[in-house]
């Protein structure tokens, strides 16, 4: 058993932070005498070491402790997402090399790539394991097999246009590895049910509203409640980029008639502009 004053000259932590780590559920010490000293065997050694990992790519305690929490996941697995997302940052890095030494020799080429192929692989898989059956039936049909699918998928992302794409989308999430975070924990199909059936009743009462400025803070008030329900729904940093891309979907000339059937002649332009002039004065 090693004291908090062991462990932090060990790994460099400071005291304050294994205090508050303990304070937050993050790492409880095994035990604790009398007068309140904590004390830490090998096993918590091993969880700090995970939590270590995880914070050199900045991600939020909060998610930290939800992956060391995770009943389903076990000390390999999670050993092989750290392994991943350092392999990972160490051709991102490599590559930023590359880049350097280019430049220095005169040769700016751009190169737009944000995931490499295992990462594409990995993205495929986890879409694959969380999609309904129906879909990926209807997938099936299409594409003639699972593996012509994932064919497909891979070659499309691996576009230069969708790897630019995704640039953007990496910037909602906050990063790279938050973005990977959330691609390989998406949420449970009864809570994004949940969510979905939530955002038909903001819509609703957006609609109900129709009459009021886009401007007034009624308004304001619906496009807030919808924009965090997306933000919560995405697992999202930023939701602007999706909101924004929300008020295009609604204009779309093949979306419009759907939404304007169910919602009311004129509803699919009504929501486009009540999000647009939510963010612009924001």
């Amino acid at each position: 058993m090693k004291t908090v004053k062991e462990i932090s000259e060990i790994t460099g932590i400071s005291i304050r932070t294994l205090h508050y780590y303990d304070e937050i559920g993050l790492l409880l010490p095994t035990e604790k005498s009398e007068a309140g000293y904590r004390y830490y065997d090998d096993k918590a050694l091993e969880i700090l070491q995970q939590i270590l990992f995880f914070r050199e790519f900045d991600i939020p305690l909060k998610e930290i402790k939800s992956v060391i929490k995770d009943s389903t996941l076990n000390k390999n697995q999670i050993l092989k997402m750290q392994k991943n997302m350092l392999t990972a940052k160490k051709e991102r890095i490599e590559k930023l090399i590359i880049h350097i030494d280019d430049i220095l020799k005169g040769e700016n080429t751009m190169d737009f790539t944000v995931f490499n192929k295992t990462e594409i692989e990995e993205m495929f898989e986890t879409m694959f394991h969380n999609m309904p059956e129906n879909i990926i039936q209807k997938a099936i049909e299409e594409f003639g097999s699972i593996e012509k699918w994932k064919k497909h998928y891979i070659q499309t992302m691996s576009s230069e246009d969708m790897q630019k794409r995704y640039v953007k989308v990496v910037e909602w999430y906050g990063g790279k590895e938050a973005f990977q975070y959330a691609a390989n924990h998406p949420i449970s199909k009864e809570i994004s049910k949940s969510y979905q059936n939530r955002e038909k009743a903001i819509l609703q009462k957006l609609i109900n509203k129709k009459d009021c400025d886009i401007n007034s803070f009624e308004i304001k008030e619906i496009i807030g409640e919808y924009a965090f329900v997306m933000k919560q729904m995405c697992q999202l940093k930023q939701e602007k980029g999706v909101m924004m891309g929300l008020a295009k979907y609604y204009r779309n000339d093949k979306i419009k008639p759907m939404i304007d059937e169910k919602y009311g002649k004129g509803a699919s332009e009504y929501f486009s502009e009540a999000i647009e002039a939510f963010y612009k004065k924001s």
